[in-house]
């Protein structure tokens, strides 16, 4: 088995798509780096011709200008009723970074590589992924080489669990070259590590009001952990599922183009049929796992961080099963 696995991952290594996959997110880090610093500088900037205080700008001043934009702008006639929700939790929860002298202001790395996450968990790390996984067994067909895979003296569950104990370590690999790519390029860019800088997690919101009586206080080193955790979770889940569709299609245009048709329909679905109340058992609207951390609001009533887990793994298991049992049963060789 540990032969087969090698091969399997020398066989990905290969096509190099980590070198593609390690160049897309440096481009993006980047970008998003320098963005987030422009966008600081921008806002100190801003600030200091609002108050003509050119001296040294505290993070609580800032604090307080934020909750006081967001509540101007949840009092606008023009803010969306659907939008009050969301911008009355954030402001609760700027309040109460305020009260407990958490700082959520000044950049840091570790702050970024934890926004990165957040931020890239719903697309960005599906699609990286989906790149490394969807012609994991389309692939064997589309390059001619699936006859002879299949003639070596090994269990055809041998040879496809092979290919997935391949991927997991490439997931792996894909995470934590993630955070180190994010604490790296914006170590560089902020001058700040911020590792044992404090933050808060464990806030619940229910019809516009955030509960904060579960609010537990962690390092951003220990909160960067946990997030990235739940994005490895996230990774495992939407590589199972583009591996079934691997298996079930034989072309690999199409098996990614599946995959990638499904991560944007389910923003539509998201987007136009929040009220369905089946909708929120689709695993692509269960992908933003960071959110329960942070107390953002759902607008689909009902998910939670233990349903949403649970519908993921539910997912993903069925779709192992089904991989495993459709491999082993139909005629490859055709």
């Amino acid at each position: 088995m540990l032969v087969l696995i090698k091969n399997e991952v020398n066989k990905i290594l290969s096509r190099r798509k980590m070198i593609l996959i390690t160049v897309i997110m440096l481009i993006l880090v980047s970008l998003f780096a320098y963005g987030q610093n422009y966008q600081y500088k921008n806002t100190m900037d801003k600030y200091v011709k609002t108050t003509e205080d050119s001296g040294n700008i505290e993070w609580q001043a800032l604090q307080k200008q934020q909750i006081q934009d967001l509540k101007n702008r949840l009092n606008r006639p023009d803010t969306p009723e659907a939008s009050k929700a969301s911008i009355n939790i954030k402001i609760q929860q700027n309040q109460y970074y305020l009260d407990n002298n958490i700082n959520p202001i000044t950049p840091s790395a570790a702050k970024f590589a934890v926004k990165l996450m957040e931020q890239s968990v719903f697309v960005l790390l599906p699609l990286l992924i989906i790149i490394l996984a969807g012609d994991s067994v389309c692939g064997e067909f589309s390059a001619k080489t699936i006859k002879v895979l299949l003639t070596r003296a090994v269990p055809r569950w041998k040879i496809l669990l092979s290919k997935y104990l391949a991927l997991l370590i490439l997931f792996s690999m894909v995470i934590l070259e993630m955070a180190l790519l994010s604490l790296l390029v914006s170590g560089f860019f902020f001058n700040n590590w911020g590792f044992y800088e404090p933050i808060a997690t464990g806030f619940n919101s229910s019809s516009g009001t955030l509960d904060v009586s579960n609010v537990i206080k962690v390092t951003q080193l220990q909160y960067l952990i946990l997030v990235y955790s739940l994005g490895w979770f996230v990774s495992v889940i939407v590589g199972t599922i583009s591996f079934m569709v691997s298996v079930l299609v034989r072309n690999t245009a199409t098996s990614i183009g599946i995959m990638m048709a499904t991560l944007v329909g389910g923003g539509f679905l998201q987007l136009f049929l929040a009220d369905w109340p089946i909708i929120k058992y689709f695993f692509v609207i269960n992908l933003n796992l960071p959110q329960y951390l942070t107390g953002s609001y759902t607008p689909i009533s009902g998910m939670s961080l233990t349903f949403s887990t649970s519908v993921l793994l539910t997912w993903g298991i069925g779709a192992l099963i089904v991989s495993f049992v459709v491999f082993t049963k139909q005629d490859v060789l055709v």
